[in-house]
């Protein structure tokens, strides 16, 4: 048997639509891998390190480009996010990467304005899209440009308008409101299949830059407060813990923040 015939459950990605293989070099940057260390150089995530090295690819996720009509000229992989992106050139002769969303074509015209077309790739205020139109790029304070909705075959579904607030259906079907006055994008983000792809190898998780990860059972005392014991051993406490001694499961670690008054029904 050869190799190739060797690799369990590997499934390849669908690059079909894609049509450049190179990135743009003028919306390029240097990245440098942190391996899980901060300033210090001491690690503070644990289980990273030893990635492909990789070009940052420099995304518009804001209104860079208001008013400015652009048309799609490439779609592209991009190593540093689950989605594809799309190679935009502008009226005014710049070119700049978003987000492409799914069903956005070559040669398609998009722009960011205030009010538009609703049509896949478009970016406007909330207050001027119509309910029950999928959403992704979202902004949560107006003009700091968008920070949600973002991931590979996610959209979110503005769902009412409520004075100076629009509410909308989260992907994880949350429902919490938004200023009025801040951007989407319309449409669902591309590579929806992308969570059905299934690594196939140990190998393909450490090009991503994920160290295996030991039980804390495993490990020794001095390293773990699960660790010790012969065999199988349980851990030996009332609850479970983190490596540093703090309660691991049933704990509520998000702290109250200003936004927990936006939602209105929480994720299931």
């Amino acid at each position: 048997m050869s190799l190739r015939n060797m690799k369990r459950e590997v499934k390849k990605d669908d690059f079909s639509i894609l049509t450049k293989k190179g990135p743009e070099k003028s919306l390029v940057l240097p990245l440098k891998e942190k391996a899980g260390r901060g300033r210090g150089g001491r690690i503070t995530v644990r289980h990273k390190g030893g990635r492909v090295k990789r070009l940052y690819r420099i995304i518009n996720f804001g209104q860079e480009k208001l008013g400015i009509k652009g048309k799609v000229k490439v779609i592209e992989y991009d190593p540093n996010r689950t989605s594809f992106i799309a190679l935009i050139k502008y009226e005014d002769g710049d070119r700049g990467y978003i987000l492409y969303p799914k069903d956005l074509k070559i040669g398609d015209e998009i722009i960011c304005a205030e009010k538009a077309e609703i049509k896949t790739g478009n970016r406007m205020k909330l207050k001027n899209i119509p309910i029950g139109t999928l959403l992704h790029n979202i902004e949560l304070s107006p003009g700091k440009g968008g920070k949600i909705v973002r991931a590979a075959g996610t959209a979110a579904k503005i769902v009412g308008q409520e004075g100076k607030y629009a509410i909308l259906e989260m992907p994880s079907k949350e429902i919490r409101r938004f200023f009025s006055e801040c951007f989407a994008s319309i449409g669902q983000v591309s590579r929806e299949w992308k969570k059905d792809i299934p690594l196939g190898k140990a190998g393909r998780k450490r090009y991503k830059g994920i160290r295996p990860t030991v039980r804390g059972k495993a490990m020794r005392p001095v390293e773990h407060p699960h660790g010790g014991g012969k065999g199988r051993a349980p851990i030996g406490l009332k609850y479970p813990k983190t490596p540093w001694g703090k309660p691991a499961r049933g704990v509520k670690t998000r702290k109250k923040k200003w936004s927990d008054r936006l939602i209105i029904k929480r994720r299931k």
